[in-house]
């Protein structure tokens, strides 16, 4: 999911945006269906409630090894008196809660998860929870159909790229007059010199491994090893024609494999695209 990304429910626009692999939604945004003037109101309501905080300290728990208990206790013989208040912001600071984000400036205001911001719609109007709920379940779809349509570009370059190598390797290997056995083998052993420089292993042992599985090694590659061969089939197709070894050119491919692998793994960029 993009960083901010903006739904429309009901009428009211509700901002999401993604911290890791979860998703965080605005229950600020959802605050002003209820009351568009003083939504900051509305949460602190909310976290008023006993069942509200009971809720979100068993969240932490099951989602979160560093939430202190000894500080959500003290919040559980509390919540539910007349006096008790609870903002966003103290039972973070309190707890080192992580289920629920306060944000100043620019695009402020109090994100929760999900799985909080549904917690919270549905106390503010079930109806309302219900259309978010489908607005946010469109846009899980069209994540994914993009995501669909990157891998299968990758997918696609990386089997143009594989024609080139395979070009180089009938121009540059492939000795004249030799049956076609021989040239299915040939090109057998320069698949592998890709695959165990990238995986570690052959065709045959991956399938020896994983016999229950449909396909091959290469079509249960990731996004990020799809992105890699696609570059090492090219750069193995120059070393072909500078003459290369294969044991100096796969040795070569490895160290490429792994420095590339690990830039594109620490790069920001990549990691939105999950």
């Amino acid at each position: 999911m993009a960083k901010n990304i903006t739904i429309n429910v009901k009428g009211t626009d509700i901002v999401l945006f993604n911290k890791g692999n979860e998703e965080f939604v605005s229950i600020t945004d959802i605050a002003r269906y209820k009351n568009a003037s003083e939504p900051k109101d509305v949460v602190k309501n909310w976290m008023r409630s006993r069942s509200t905080v009971e809720f979100l300290g068993l969240w932490e728990k099951i989602n979160n090894p560093n939430f202190k208990g000894v500080e959500f206790d003290s919040f559980m013989f509390e919540a539910g008196s007349n006096s008790f208040v609870l903002s966003p912001s103290k039972w973070i600071e309190s707890t080192n809660a992580i289920g629920i984000i306060s944000k100043v400036g620019s695009g402020g205001g109090t994100y929760a998860h999900v799985d909080i911001a549904l917690e919270f719609a549905s106390w503010v109007s079930a109806e309302f929870k219900l259309y978010l709920l489908v607005e946010f379940k469109r846009l899980k779809s069209k994540e994914n159909e993009r995501l669909k349509d990157e891998w299968n570009l990758h997918r696609t370059l990386s089997k143009i790229n594989y024609q080139i190598h395979t070009d180089a390797i009938k121009e540059h290997i492939i000795p004249i007059s030799i049956t076609t056995e021989q040239t299915i083998q040939i090109y057998a052993s320069e698949a592998d010199v890709l695959n165990v420089a990238l995986f570690g292993k052959t065709a045959k042992q991956w399938r020896i491994e994983n016999p229950k599985i449909v396909g091959n090694i290469r079509d249960q590659a990731t996004l990020e090893q799809l992105l890699v061969l696609a570059n090492l089939e090219s750069l193995n197709a120059e070393f072909i024609k500078m003459k290369l070894q294969q044991s100096h050119r796969l040795i070569k491919l490895n160290l490429t494999a792994i420095t590339q692998l690990k830039a594109i793994l620490g790069n920001i960029l990549i990691k939105k695209l999950k």
